[in-house]
């Protein structure tokens, strides 16, 4: 689990522009959302974030979405309009709210199974107050089990 004193946080009031610009710089692909007292009040993605277009109802045709290989240009213009629909937008616009959380009494491999099951790439990790303590992420639970294969293996 990464803790708390080690996350990358934002706010309902962050703007997308702010968060677009942390996950690039600190490569992540998701936040936490949380208020001034540390509750956690919803979860955002760069899957979210990029989902701006079809929000905004000006999304691509389907067609548009994954242009040719050639077509850099084009993808780089795709790419710009999509960030300029960012502009005064904020995370409190686009986040999940209520997100699926994991309790910091859950054990790992209950963490994983809800990985797995979900797809998701991150869990976060409450209190029993519902305070943030921490997030769970796939790269998480592979470095885990990799300890515990070293660990066996050292035993043998």
């Amino acid at each position: 689990m990464t803790k708390r004193e080690e996350l990358h946080v934002v706010k309902p009031s962050t703007s997308v522009d702010e968060a677009l610009e942390m996950l690039v710089e600190h490569r992540i692909t998701g936040f936490p959302v949380i208020d001034d007292e540390w509750n956690l009040v919803g979860v955002v993605s760069d899957y979210d974030l990029l989902a701006l277009d079809s929000i905004s109802g000006n999304g691509l045709a389907e067609a548009d979405i994954f242009p040719e290989v050639d077509s850099t240009w084009k993808t780089f213009r795709e790419i710009q309009k999509l960030l300029s629909k960012t502009n005064g937008k904020i995370i409190g616009d686009v986040m999940t709210s209520a997100p699926l959380v994991v309790r910091e009494t859950t054990n790992l491999e209950d963490a994983a199974r809800l990985l797995l099951e979900t797809k998701y790439r991150r869990l976060p990790v409450v209190n029993s107050s519902g305070k943030l303590v921490g997030i769970i992420t796939r790269g998480n639970v592979v470095r885990a089990a990799l300890e515990i294969k070293k660990k066996l293996e050292g035993n043998l």
